[in-house]
C-alpha cells in the first residue's frame, strides 16, 4: 500500500500501558494498553490481547483485541476473529471474521473526517 512521505510506525509493546491520547501521522500498532484516545493518519493496528480504553480514528483501523470506545475507519474497519468492540463503528467498509465481536452500534455512511 502506498504510505505517505512521513508515516512513520509507533509501537506500544506488550507490556506497556500508556495513559493520555496518542497521534500519529503514520501507523499505530499497539500490542500493549492504551488507557486514552488513538487517532493515525494511516492506520491502528491493535494486537491480539491489545486492549484500548478510547476512542479510535484512523483511515483503516484493523482490531484484533479490546476497544473500550468507538471507531472511526475514514476507509475500512476490520474486527479479527478475537476482536471484542464495546461501542459504536462508523466507517465506509467493514469486515467481521467469524468470532469478532460488536456490542454496540455500527453507521455505514459516509464517513467524515472531521469526526
Amino acid at each position: 500500500r502506498n504510505r505517505e512521505p512521513g508515516g512513520g510506525l509507533s509501537i506500544v509493546a506488550k507490556d506497556l500501558t500508556v495513559t493520555g491520547d496518542l497521534e500519529a501521522e503514520g501507523v499505530i500498532r499497539i500490542e500493549g494498553r492504551v488507557q486514552g484516545n488513538v487517532q493515525a493518519g494511516d492506520q491502528v493496528l491493535l494486537s491480539e490481547g491489545g486492549i484500548i480504553e478510547g476512542n479510535v480514528m484512523a483511515r483503516e483501523a484493523v482490531i484484533g483485541g479490546t476497544v473500550h470506545g468507538s471507531i472511526t475507519g475514514m476507509d475500512r474497519v476490520e474486527l479479527q476473529a478475537e476482536a471484542v468492540v464495546q461501542v459504536d463503528i462508523a466507517t465506509r467498509r467493514l469486515l467481521i471474521h467469524e468470532g469478532g465481536r460488536v456490542n454496540g452500534g455500527v453507521s455505514m455512511e459516509a464517513v467524515d473526517a472531521e469526526r
